[in-house]
């Protein structure tokens, strides 16, 4: 496979798969450049994520999982294949202090990845303002847990504002960066992992399989008898959710398919691979959150059409007016402060945070929490954005 490399989308710093939800997709050229022809003045400029809405403080650590038990498929002689896990926990107050977005250095080799290393300094985006806390003490109680996946050469650290916010409602959530997936991923020792698998995927649905290893390997170390972190007891094992953007949300689904813990799953505009057979999940809950120009009924991935026949439990299809691929993410919302815009996805990045925020925090607290949620029983006059479909 030639090496994959994604448009960058100006206006959220993001990647244009032309509407499609595919994580690999042929290249387009200049749609960067054309809306920001110059370098951002960067002198006062401070980025920071949204503020979560929930009562409690974010607190977050960082975890090193080694699987002895499997070796590292992109890279056999690298050894047992290895994970970095992102741990954010409800926490007390004016605990901690603060959480760094990314390094310097894996900022820059996402922007030259990107093409954009040249219109955005690298500093700028590392620096971006967090609000979740390193060391900060845990607040009393059990709590679900959702674990969610970025999308391919996506760093953990583009979901982290979802991450802070389903915290801050009360939820543990984990966030994983998969080796050799992903541009500009440290690891013990300063050892950042080059994207290997752009260079060599065979299709997305190489990809979910082997996420489908890793994530139910992830719950093993956060809730089997010997933890490997140290607040495990905060998680109560019988509330777990999953979730992912792209192809991690395709993961989701496949993980779903083989890992009964998991008992509600969301897919944000990843296409299917592979696709959820006729067996279903189980009755699980599932929730497709989607572009409308991407993933309506009838679009070109026709793999939501294919699921949402084969979901078998309670399920949602709702896509969003305006929105690119990446407006699941933290890019739009960090794009904007930017001054970036991009007319072919007129949603406000701001807005886009918002929906993500509102739509994925209400599912999850429906089927992990049991707490009641109008917002996904049908259209909402405050999101004349969103569509909600129920196709035959």
């Amino acid at each position: 496979m030639t090496r994959v490399r994604h448009t960058a989308i100006a206006a959220a710093l993001v990647l244009s798969l032309a509407g499609t939800g595919t994580a690999l997709a042929a290249p387009q050229q200049g749609r960067a450049a054309a809306h920001a022809a110059a370098p951002i003045d960067a002198k006062g400029v401070q980025l920071e994520l949204p503020r979560p809405t929930g009562p409690y403080a974010v607190g977050r650590n960082t975890l090193h999982l080694v699987d002895t038990s499997r070796r590292d498929h992109w890279v056999p002689t690298a050894g047992a294949r290895e994970l970095m896990v992102s741990m954010y926990y409800p926490a007390r107050p004016g605990t901690g202090t603060p959480s760094p977005y990314m390094t310097t250095k894996e900022a820059r080799l996402l922007l030259e990845y990107q093409d954009l290393d040249k219109l955005i300094p690298a500093e700028v985006l590392s620096g971006t303002r967090t609000h979740s806390s390193r060391g900060a003490r845990p607040a009393h109680g059990r709590f679900p847990l959702v674990v969610l996946s970025p999308g391919f050469t996506a760093p953990r650290s583009t979901i982290t504002a979802l991450a802070e916010e389903l915290t801050s409602r009360g939820y543990v959530v984990a966030t994983v960066d998969h080796a050799y997936e992903a541009v500009g991923v440290t690891f013990p020792g300063g050892r950042t992992l080059p994207c290997t698998a752009c260079e060599t995927a065979q299709g997305t649905g190489q990809i979910a399989d082997g996420r489908a290893k890793d994530l139910p390997f992830v719950l093993d170390r956060l809730t089997g008898r010997h933890p490997a972190w140290r607040y495990a007891r905060m998680i109560d094992p019988r509330r777990i959710g999953m979730g992912g953007h792209s192809i991690g949300g395709a993961s989701t689904a496949a993980t779903m398919a083989l890992d009964r813990r998991i008992r509600a799953g969301v897919n944000m505009d990843g296409a299917f691979a592979p696709e959820p057979t006729a067996a279903g999940l189980g009755g699980r809950p599932f929730m497709m959150l989607g572009t409308e120009a991407g993933h309506s009924p009838g679009s070109k991935d026709t793999t939501w059409d294919r699921a949402w026949s084969n979901l078998d439990g309670w399920k949602r299809w709702v896509t969003v007016a305006g929105s690119g691929h990446f407006a699941f993410t933290d890019l739009p919302v960090l794009g904007a402060q930017l001054g970036l815009s991009d007319p072919e996805e007129p949603l406000p990045g701001k807005r886009a945070g918002e929906i993500t925020r509102d739509y994925v925090g209400a599912f999850y607290d429906l089927h992990l929490r049991g707490i009641a949620q109008p917002l996904l029983d049908g259209p909402s006059p405050q999101n004349p954005e969103v569509k909600l479909h129920n196709p035959s």
